[in-house]
Order: C-alpha cells, then structure tokens, then sequence
C-alpha cells in the first residue's frame, strides 16, 4: 500500500501543473478504486452468503428435491464449456490468423467480416438463444440438449474469440515475422512457430473471456439446453451452473443452494484464470530467446 500511495503522490505531483491532465488522473484513478471496491464487495457478499450453504449434500452424484445437488450441473457445464471451445475457438483463432496474415490490406471482404464480428459481438444472448432454439432444436430436429446448446454458445463467443486473437496477432512486432522470412522460412512456418506463441498470452485472454461468457450464460441455454437436473448425453437436455443457480432462485424456495452453487461457480472461474495465466506464462519463457 505504501508503494502504491507513494506511485499516486509522485503522479498527483507530475499533473499538478496541468489542470486537464490533473482531472484526467483523478478520474481514472476514481473509477480504478470503484471498480476494485464493487469486485471486492460482489466477492465479498458471494462468499459470506455462500459458504455457510456448503454442504456434501449439494455433491451427490444425482439431483433430487432433497439435496438440490449442482453435481450435474457442474459436469454440465464442463461439458458444454469444452464442445463450445472444440467448435469456436479452431474458427476463431483461423479466421483471425487468416485476415492478419494472409488477407491483403485493403481487402473488402476481411472489412466486411470485422464489423459483422463486431456487430455479432453486441446482440444480446436471448437473441443468439431464439435463434438456436429455431434452427438447432426445431430446424435441425436436434431437440433441447447439450449439443444444441454448444453450436448456439460457439456461435456467440467465435466473434470474441477472432476479434481478440486478431489484435494478439497484430500486437506482435513484424521484426519477427521480419526475422523469420530472413532466415530463409516460409510463411506458415513462421506463424505457426514464431507469430503464434508470441501471440498466446492475448489469445488465452480472449478464451477466458470466452469461457466467463459460457459458464455465466442462462438466457440463450434455457432455450436451447433446457433445465433438466441430470447428467445427459449430447443429444439430451442439461442445466449448467448458471442455469442450476437461475432455477433455484427463480422457485424462491433454495435460496441457499443458489448461493452455495454461486461460490462453486466462482471458485471454477478463479481456477480457470489462474490456469491460463500460469500456461501463458510456461508458452511465453519458453519462445523467449
């Protein structure tokens, strides 16, 4: 804290003679607080109202009006979160692979399909779970399941996943590519041995992103997964997490539990981002020189 106190003093010191510049400083400095403090307060809150609710009950293998267990839901979620990301990220990470390092500049197509990211990115998740419901469960036959589930959730997390691999990819200096070509080795090579694991902290930044997006997501899997406490097959309805933690809620009568299930579901997201940023950080010793 003192460091921190004393890195804001010297700040406070450097703008002081520049009004703007001193308004600027101190409005991000105040919004930095206030996001910190609203994290720490949502926390906070999920940890004292969930962690009293813990119990093993919630853990049995099947779910029954007794023990509400978020076990399948759990696997659930696991399970959705690992085919949403088979089916997303390879098009994700390709496409965004394909317009920086093998579209031409200027391309009209390569315009054309960043804003349709971009536009895809912005529609609300109901929307992406209307459609699902239309064109996987009713059009396709494939009925309220996992499977359908996953294709609308690949659907609505690709746009996040190219758009934030394409700026990891651009973010790596073209000394490298520069380097690599001089070296005498072709193109593919050189993305796939040099760009790429330059790139791999921003793109596991955006999986993160993606996997926050899916393991949250109620309104477009009720639509599509269904709600039915049990682990399914693929082409059988499932709730995950969220939709567990939404159901119980929505009844009013397990408050509890749908606390109980938040702190699981947070302790799983904490898990995630810690994973990723320690295999960011092996990938990114390892391509250093």
């Amino acid at each position: 804290m003192k460091k921190i106190w004393n890195a804001f003093k010297t700040r406070f010191k450097t703008y002081k003679k520049r009004p703007l510049s001193l308004i600027l400083f101190l409005a991000v400095t105040l919004s930095a607080i206030a996001t910190f403090s609203i994290l720490i307060y949502l926390i906070a809150y999920i940890l004292v109202m969930g962690i009293p609710n813990l119990s093993w009950d919630i853990f049995a293998w099947e779910y029954n009006s007794d023990n509400n267990s978020l076990m399948p839901a759990l696997i659930n979620t696991i399970t959705m979160t690992v085919l949403s990301l088979v089916i997303a990220a390879p098009l994700g990470i390709f496409s965004a692979i394909y317009l920086v390092e093998y579209a031409k500049r200027g391309n009209k197509l390569v315009g054309i399909v960043r804003v349709t990211a971009e536009t895809l990115s912005g529609i609300p998740s109901i929307v992406y779970g209307l459609f699902g419901m239309l064109f996987f469960v009713t059009a396709l036959k494939w009925q309220l399941s996992l499977i359908s589930g996953a294709f609308t959730l690949a659907i609505m997390i690709l746009p996040l996943i190219m758009r934030t691999t394409e700026e990891a990819l651009k973010s790596v200096p073209d000394s490298y590519r520069e380097g690599s070509f001089g070296l005498g080795a072709g193109r593919l090579r050189t993305v796939f041995r040099i760009v790429l694991p330059a790139a791999v902290p921003g793109i596991l930044a955006g999986v993160i992103l993606a996997i926050g997006r899916i393991v949250g997501e109620t309104a477009a899997l009720i639509y599509t997964a269904g709600t039915v406490a049990k682990i399914p097959d693929l082409m059988s309805s499932g709730r995950t997490l969220a939709v567990h933690m939404f159901v119980l809620s929505n009844e009013g009568l397990h408050t509890d539990k749908a606390y109980a299930t938040a702190v699981v579901l947070l302790v799983i997201v904490i898990l995630i981002n810690a994973l990723s940023a320690f295999v960011a950080k092996k990938i990114s010793k390892g391509t250093r020189v």
